[in-house]
């Protein structure tokens, strides 16, 4: 079982082979992510929700990201980690820098993750200049929840759309190594998609994406509220390995997501 990294992600992309991602927060689930063969896990900073409890991501510490982060890399033999920067992690370049060295030497990460356009360029050039690759995050912003008033779908009027085309085309320009979309329109998506030459990671952003990303308590269905781009596919399996191993299938085969699960 060989490690993948940006480079096998990028050749996945280039040959139209559908990239596989999901989150995991601790040692046993990255385990069964890892070993039913899912490309990439994302610990993100999701967990403030569903692991802490919290309505929102905005509480998560760099130590609650560097704590989860470790405990994952330490069982992961396969799959490519991607970390998320927490909320006020990196309102400067420098800032960035320090805290994503910390996720890359003492959490095991080997992407780092951020929300945010064209004004984050700067800090993704300094990242990528120091050796730290960027997973650049556009569409719905979690962290971004109070400015945009609830999590809703992004980029549905020309302009907004216009602004995440071009945030897209500037962070890649800066250095960005990966993109996720979030709850924007598929058809924007697959614009991007086929404009960036990196890899583009999908959630509620249509089945043209290079790839999909899902939570893993929404795929095992016991997340308190189902989103609509989302699916249980624990229903149909009699494991979590199997539910894991057939959305890894789903989105190979281009059966996941569905028209019913995008915007």
């Amino acid at each position: 079982m060989s490690k993948l990294t940006l480079t096998s992600l990028k050749k996945m992309k280039k040959e139209a082979q559908k990239i596989t991602c999901l989150t995991a927060y601790d040692a046993s689930y990255a385990r069964i992510v890892d070993q039913a063969g899912t490309d990439v896990i994302l610990v993100g900073d999701s967990l403030g929700m569903v692991i802490q409890g919290e309505d929102s991501t905005l509480k998560v510490s760099m130590q609650d990201m560097i704590y989860h982060t470790r405990i994952v890399a330490a069982v992961c033999k396969r799959s490519l980690i991607i970390a998320d920067m927490p909320f006020m992690s990196y309102t400067t370049p420098a800032q960035a820098l320090g805290n994503a060295g910390r996720l890359i030497a003492e959490g095991g990460a080997e992407v780092v993750k951020l929300e945010g356009g064209a004004l984050f360029a700067d800090t993704v050039t300094l990242l990528d200049q120091h050796g730290i690759p960027v997973c650049a995050h556009l569409g719905l912003t979690p962290q971004s929840i109070h400015k945009l008033g609830g999590y809703r779908v992004q980029g549905k009027d020309q302009d907004s759309a216009k602004q995440i085309v071009n945030d897209a085309l500037a962070l890649e320009k800066a250095g960005a190594s990966m993109l996720v979309l979030e709850c924007v329109p598929a058809k924007l998506a697959a614009e991007i998609t086929a404009r960036l030459e990196i890899p583009v990671i999908g959630i509620g952003a249509g089945a043209d994406c290079d790839g999909q990303v899902l939570v893993i308590y929404d795929l095992i269905g016991i997340t308190q509220k189902q989103a609509r781009f989302s699916k249980n596919f624990l229903e149909s399996s009699s494991s979590v390995q199997e539910a894991i191993e057939n959305y890894n299938s789903a989105v190979r085969a281009g059966e996941f997501p569905g028209k019913e699960h995008q915007f």
